[in-house]
């Protein structure tokens, strides 16, 4: 095989894993291992990020009385994680190969520390050879606190372990010019991030099993690549579509979001998924905005706040608003928010957020 990456994170969805009653479709899980084996042995490190637990478990409890949306999340994810991780084991066991079950939540990514501690995690586990598979813990996450769906964790995990691609198997070709149940709509094969015209052809619609759709996969895979990891979204229906994918020699009709040739550091990509921890907000000015955009390196100095929402403590997230209310960014702050005013009359002014711990979001 003549492989185009060495290291991937692979997302692969619900309606993927499960057949149309709910239950689990042994026969693709094992076939994805299958694949996933073939990678190893060729020496491509494989983080897979696998939803199914909770279609997985909703079959196997019948519940003694009616329960709100959280509880049967929670009932369910915990009995159908066991049953689906025994099924990734035994697979991975006929090819010789271990894997690890790692459980988590979107909390753990809001402090840097957490965050570090998660990354030494999955690196343990890839230098000696053991599969991770992740998943969100869904039995102690609730609504506020969850991710939007695992193609968001796959995101940040891709982004967390530097992975060169994010592959997300869907159960559609990937994104197309319309309508992808008319037989006129064609897949986009190739998408610019700095293209915005294919977003005019996002549904909102969400998948059957899945808490997301191909709106959230879109803005994932947009992010994603902005960091400069390509970002492939395939039907993980199809056979052998994870090798043909990643394989120069064939040609898969799939959707690639192209990556950024500029890389984001490590902080910065904490920081591009911190959005839901921000404890502050910052309005910038016109002046502020355009000095960040440009083409120098540049920090945020309190001259270019004109405004601050909420309370915030040194090292906290805050968010960037212009002044039209459009999100510019996410960065860590340098001083209290109580500091701010008098920073911004002093003559020699200290950055409120720094250029090393800024994320902008590009128009």
């Amino acid at each position: 095989m003549n492989l185009k990456y060495h290291k991937i994170t692979v997302k692969v969805g619900s309606n993927v894993l499960t057949k149309s009653d709910g239950t689990l479709n042994v026969s693709r899980i094992a076939h994805l291992v299958d694949q996933i084996a073939e990678l190893h042995r060729n020496g491509v490190e494989v983080i897979l990020v696998s939803s199914g637990a909770v279609a997985a478990g909703r079959n196997e409890v019948k519940m003694a009385r009616k329960l709100d949306p959280v509880s049967s999340r929670q009932l369910w994810s915990a009995v159908g994680q066991v049953k689906l991780i025994n099924k990734y084991a035994e697979f991975f066991e006929r090819h010789d190969i271990t894997c690890a079950q790692v459980l988590t939540t979107k909390d753990n990514f809001g402090e840097r520390n957490h965050y570090l501690n998660m990354k030494n995690c999955f690196t343990t586990l890839l230098e000696n050879g053991v599969v991770p598979i992740v998943n969100e813990n869904d039995t102690i996450s609730v609504s506020e606190l969850m991710f939007t769906d695992n193609d968001e964790l796959s995101g940040l995990i891709a982004s967390m372990q530097h992975s060169e691609a994010l592959i997300i198997l869907s159960n559609i070709d990937g994104i197309y010019d319309g309508d992808p149940a008319n037989d006129e709509s064609q897949i986009i094969e190739e998408i610019n991030i700095k293209d915005k015209s294919w977003m005019k052809h996002i549904s909102i619609q969400k998948s059957n099993f899945g808490r997301g759709g191909m709106l959230t996969k879109s803005s994932i895979a947009k992010k994603v690549a902005q960091e400069g990891i390509a970002v492939h979204v395939a039907s993980g229906l199809h056979d052998n579509v994870l090798l043909d994918v990643l394989d120069k020699n064939k040609h898969v009709k799939h959707t690639l979001f192209m990556p950024s040739r500029k890389k984001a550091s490590s902080v910065k990509k904490w920081i591009a998924y911190t959005d839901s921890f921000a404890k502050g907000e910052l309005i910038i000015n016109q002046g502020a905005r355009e000095a960040l955009f440009s083409p120098k390196a540049t920090s945020l100095l309190p001259i270019g706040v004109i405004n601050v929402r909420g309370m915030f403590q040194r090292g906290d997230i805050v968010k960037l608003v212009d002044e039209q209310g459009k999100l510019v960014g996410w960065g860590k702050s340098q001083y209290n928010s109580d500091k701010l005013e008098a920073e911004r009359e002093s003559t020699k002014q200290k950055p409120i957020v720094h250029y090393d711990y800024l994320y902008l979001i590009e128009d």
